[in-house]
Order: structure tokens, then sequence, then C-alpha cells
């Protein structure tokens, strides 16, 4: 009979501490934990986003020992053609690197490089969210260090052909919901920043991207955020698109907590290049995420050059004709 009794008050002790581990882990915010701790920490995404160098910076430094530059296009493409220097890696393998490969603190800037900049912008903010305050991304990409890269990204990419699509109304932001809920298992913020980020960096990079056509075409199926200024979205802006103001618009006071939560968002803004830092920051946070390629450049490029200075068109007067290297360099110890 004790035994029974024993038996009955192991299994009760069980049941109690599964049923006190359930109630902490549903009592758990970690979205408000991962966000609160992001504001107490730099705030990144509402002070220095989009954080990028250009290309005549790193030509100038190529024989700088504390100047890093990583190159996430596919090795066929880097032996073809790269920076002098550079290093080889694959995009998932970014944070395995920065742990365990090098001393990020001895450069003064490391720059990640891909094709256009925007799958590089994306990686730079994950990797600026984790703390790493010397990661830039090259402005334009690789299409802007010489002619022969930029042939077939931003030179084909360029267009102005929703010109006529655009409204100038103003649209409603979302009302406030819940906030998505995040499932790392961990309490600790670092913990659940850690986590995100290493979901974030095994996600590829191409299921973030949308193109000017399906959107112009569908409007309605996404909630559409300009993250422009008022003058620039009063120019002309996408259907159905809300504005959201650059680096005040995500702040968890603001309005980050007036993005759907059971809808794609979609992210805009002129290169495509800032739209990217946001949509890692919102991926990292749980929401169903994605930019649009190219940007405004993509579908309104002729009035952005009109414009001119501060509207961040593409033209080929970005595009340099900087030394190229051929000999395949790859990552130590990235196996």
């Amino acid at each position: 009979m004790r035994k029974l009794s024993n038996l009955l008050f192991a299994f009760l002790l069980t049941a109690v501490s599964i049923s006190s581990y359930q109630l902490s882990a549903q009592s758990t915010d970690e979205f408000k934990i991962l966000v609160d701790y992001l504001e107490a920490n730099g705030n990144y995404i509402n002070t220095e986003a989009p954080s990028m160098i250009m290309a005549t910076e790193i030509n100038e430094n190529l024989k700088n020992k504390k100047y890093l530059v990583i190159d996430i296009r596919k090795d066929t493409d880097f032996d073809k053609g790269h920076i002098k220097g550079a290093i080889n890696l694959k995009s998932e393998e970014l944070i395995k690197y920065f742990d365990k490969k090098i001393k990020p603190e001895n450069f003064e800037k490391i720059s990640i490089v891909c094709y256009s900049g925007q799958s590089a912008a994306y990686y730079t903010a994950v990797m600026r969210l984790l703390g790493y305050n010397n990661v830039y991304t090259l402005k334009w990409g690789m299409s802007s260090w010489g002619k022969s890269f930029a042939q077939n990204i931003w030179t084909k990419n360029t267009a102005s052909t929703y010109v006529d699509k655009l409204e100038t109304k103003p649209n409603p932001m979302s009302e406030k919901s819940a906030t998505p809920v995040l499932t790392t298992g961990k309490t600790d913020a670092k913990e659940i920043l850690k986590a995100r980020a290493d979901m974030a960096i095994a996600t590829v990079y191409r299921d973030f991207i949308t193109k000017p056509e399906d959107v112009f075409a569908n409007p309605t199926n996404y909630y559409i955020v300009s993250y422009w200024n008022e003058e620039k979205y009063n120019n002309g802006h996408i259907p159905g698109s809300v504005r959201y103001e650059p680096k005040k618009a995500f702040n968890f006071v603001n309005d980050l907590t007036r993005l759907p939560k059971d809808k794609r968002i979609i992210v805009y803004s002129d290169s495509g290049h800032t739209s990217a830092f946001i949509t890692a920051f919102l991926h990292m946070l749980g929401y169903n995420v994605g930019h649009l390629a190219y940007g405004a450049n993509g579908y309104m490029n002729n009035i952005l050059v009109k414009k001119g200075e501060g509207w961040n068109a593409f033209s080929p007067s970005e595009i340099n004709e900087f030394p190229v290297a051929t000999k395949e360099l790859t990552a130590p110890g990235c196996d």
C-alpha cells in the first residue's frame, strides 16, 4: 500500500511539474523579451540601419588588413571574378565564421558582398542585430564594382514599367494586433536572439524575394509596407501600400504592433537594400515577411533618376571599373 502511495505521489509530482513548465512556457513572451532587449541595446533598426559601404571605399582599402571582404556569391561566380583579397563564404556559415574563425573586433570594417547588395543587406542586418557593429553591405553589390557584374543584375532589373499604376492617396495602417509567438524555448534575451539569428541565417534568402509584377498584379494579396518618408510616398506609391516612417516605425510602442500576423508583409524602399534590412529584423521577430526585389528602382527607376540626389536611383554612374581577381580564395577552416 505504501509503495502504491509513493507511486501515486511521484505521478502527481511529475504532473504538477509538467503543468508548471507548460504554464511558464506559455507565459513567457519571447517576442517581447527580444524586442525589449534589441531596443535597450542600440535599437539598431530604428537608429543606424541600413549600414552600407561604397565600392570606392573598399577599393581604396584593398591593402588595409583592417578591412575584410566576405563574398557570399556562388563559388563558380566568385572564381570568375571577385574583389582582391575577398573570402568566399556560404551565407549560412557566417555566424560560425564570426564565432569560430576570426576575431571580428580586430577589423575596422567587414563588408558582405553579393550580386546586387540585397541579400548581403539581409545578412548584414542579422549580424548587426547580433552585435557585430562593424559589418556593412556593399551598396549595389558587385554590380557597382564593374560593368560585367552589373549587366545581368542591376542594369537588367531596373525598370519603369508600373509608373502609370502608382497612386498618391494615403492608406491606413493595420489595426493593432497580437504579436507573433516565438517558440525557441529560451527565456534569456541573448539566447532567444541567438536562436532566431541561427534560424534567419539558415533561411534561404530567395524565399523573401517578391517581384514587382506579382505585387502590382495582386496588391491585395499582401500587406505592403512603404518604408519611405512622406515626400517620396506622396509622390507615388504602390496601390494599397502603407507608409511606415524610416527609423521610427518599428519600435514596440509605435507601429511594430501594427503589422498583421495573418498576412504576408512585403516591405519596399528605393533600392531594396533598406527593405532587406527591415525584412531580416521582422523575420527574426516572427513575422511572415518578404521584400520587393530592387525596390522602387524595379518599377519607377525613371522617376528616381529624374528626382536626382536623395532618391537613390540606380544608373550607369553607380558602376565603377575596379580591378578584379580570379584566383579562388576560400575561408580557412569552414568545411
